[in-house]
């Protein structure tokens, strides 16, 4: 059984960072962030398998986003740099990726949080 809570939502203003926190309870071998807005599917941000943290993206935050975990792996972390107003959603944690399609595909995860806000003001 795993839960999933997540934190280190806000408001910042455009081009400032944020840095989510996503705290997990019970064993995980894949962990990701999605994000959604009212209205639109959940989309993936970025990906990683736990064993060894190889870090996967979405075209539209590479170079912006770092995802990443701590040293005992029951933390996962989402660093956003250069926020933009299209970034404002729902951020939420999810883990344990089922295969059968790309790690980004929101359907093929096994637990989620409840999310956790982020709005970028212009």
């Amino acid at each position: 059984q795993v839960q999933l809570v997540e934190s280190g939502g806000g408001s910042v203003q455009a081009g400032g960072s944020l840095r989510l926190s996503c705290a997990a309870s019970g064993y995980t071998t894949s962990m990701a962030w999605f994000r959604q807005t009212p209205g639109k599917e959940r989309e993936g941000v970025a990906a990683l398998y736990t064993t060894d943290g190889s870090p996967y993206y979405a075209d539209s935050v590479k170079g912006r986003f770092t995802i990443s975990q701590d040293s005992a792996r029951n933390t996962l972390y989402l660093q956003m740099n250069s926020l933009k107003p299209e970034d404002t959603a729902m951020y939420y944690c999810a883990a344990d990726f089922r295969t059968g399609g790309s790690l980004l595909s929101a359907g093929l995860w096994n637990y989620w949080g409840q999310g956790t806000q982020v709005t970028v003001s212009s």
